[in-house]
């Protein structure tokens, strides 16, 4: 269309001038003590509030200096590694892990199995509504499908906008419940309308995990193994909470502390996750290890390994950042407790759909990558394997399209953030401002 031509020819002519007067110098930021993304140099994050859902530790204090450590990672008061070993031995996890942060507590079997029973009952959307509101306008980015749905729903609650506490548990309960729908009912709307291919709609059935029915959900059988059920519910449980300074739970927050509704908040959240700086890491893996298995002829050559990887941080090969994906991690320093947990399952799937070979290249990856990078760059501290490096692999293994990998994080993610938006609604009473000094000259 004509107008929207001359509007792109006028946004494109405009870009100099926006950056002319719109960048601000790395010496400002020093001169004046503000730091960057809200982290100083060491990476520490700025506090900016208080919470008691989760904790995330890598740097332990001896006579007076920060020393790295093991990383830690716990959900009110418990390491999720303990938690994953106790709910992986007894069943599914994820909707226990899910009633601890937003409740506090770990639930008895009477407590667990109400709480199941009700995300059950909720795991349904309103008549019609996945033909009217997520087949109408189909696209090959699900997490705007999702958050246009999230926001839609809101106009199906009478209740929308009370905010009751009982009523915002409510809200999140539901949208915990509607999150698998809402991410297969809109890969499976794409996939037909723009893909061409055969489009099912499955009922989620009541008797199953989380896990299970996305398996059932996105398979024309419905079919699925144990084992693959079991480590997508880990990656559930691993994905689901990460402290409250992550940024769409930071956003989460921040809305919820303006008064404004859960679905208004959650769709905030979502917006955030599906940003490549936050949600998007396990895709970027994907896109660099289908590189590298194009260009590095041998996989188990370490050397050749080591030369390529040298090369994409140097910004010569891939996508010329300079960036080896899913090592390193801005809060974690001698390794990521999730990724560690998660490793003993992604053994577990490659062995059952006989990967060993791709999982070989991976693991000489993760042994070479943290010697490259610390011979090319100067870092404060160590660099491992975060559990992105892993989790597009997994997800790559149980046949699971690329276009839901964020959406599956927001999946688990909701859980999080409901903890936060009702520990927000409850504890804090005041709206976040966070403040910005003006630096801009005065102009006659």
């Amino acid at each position: 269309m004509a107008f929207q031509k001359e509007l792109t020819e006028y946004s494109e002519k405009m870009v100099s001038l926006c950056e002319k007067n719109d960048v601000i110098s790395d010496d400002l930021f020093k001169e004046y003590g503000v730091n960057r993304g809200l982290r100083d140099l060491n990476g520490k994050g700025v506090l900016t509030g208080l919470t008691n859902i989760s904790e995330i530790l890598s740097f332990d204090t001896k006579d007076g200096k920060r020393v790295p450590i093991d990383g830690q990672l716990w959900y009110r008061g418990y390491r999720v590694e303990n938690l994953v070993d106790e709910y992986a031995r007894t069943g599914f996890g994820f909707e226990k892990a899910a009633y601890l942060l937003l409740f506090g507590e770990k639930p008895d079997s009477e407590e667990a199995t109400e709480f199941i029973r009700l995300l059950a009952k909720n795991r349904t959307l309103p008549r019609n509504f996945t033909r009217d509101v997520i087949m109408k306008a189909p696209g090959k980015d699900i997490m705007n499908s999702m958050t246009r749905s999230i926001l839609t729903l809101a106009s199906y609650d009478k209740n929308m906008m009370d905010p009751d506490v009982a009523n915002n548990i409510r809200q999140c309960i539901s949208l915990i419940a509607t999150f698998p729908l809402l991410a297969c009912y809109g890969y499976h709307a794409y996939n037909h309308y723009e893909n061409y291919a055969s489009m099912y709609i499955h009922r989620p059935d009541p008797k199953k995990s989380t896990a299970e029915n996305i398996l059932g959900l996105l398979r024309a059988d419905e079919n699925y193994t144990e084992v693959e059920a079991r480590v997508l519910d880990v990656a559930l449980m691993l994905h689901m909470e990460h402290g409250g300074g992550n940024n769409s739970t930071f956003t989460t927050r921040v809305v919820t502390s303006s008064g404004s509704d859960t679905y208004s908040a959650m769709a905030a959240a979502m917006c955030s996750l599906k940003g490549p700086r936050h949600g998007g890491a396990n895709l970027k893996v994907m896109e660099m290890m289908d590189n590298i298995r194009k260009n590095v002829t041998d996989w188990n050559d370490e050397e050749e390994i080591y030369r390529y990887l040298s090369s994409m941080l140097d910004g010569e090969v891939f996508d010329h950042k300079g960036l080896i994906y899913g090592m390193g991690h801005a809060v974690y320093s001698i390794s990521d407790p999730r990724e560690r947990v998660f490793k003993d399952f992604v053994l577990r799937l490659a062995e059952e759909k006989q990967r060993k070979k791709d999982l070989q290249l991976y693991e000489n990856i993760e042994k070479i990558a943290p010697k490259v990078i610390a011979e090319k760059r100067h870092i404060y501290k160590g660099v491992s394997p975060n559990v992105d490096f892993y989790s597009g692999f997994v997800y790559s293994m149980l046949g699971i399209p690329r276009e839901l990998y964020t959406p599956l994080f927001a999946i688990a993610r909701i859980a999080g953030w409901s903890a936060h938006r009702i520990e927000e609604l409850i504890g804090a009473g005041k709206i976040i401002r966070p403040a910005y000094m003006s630096v801009m000259t005065e102009k006659e």
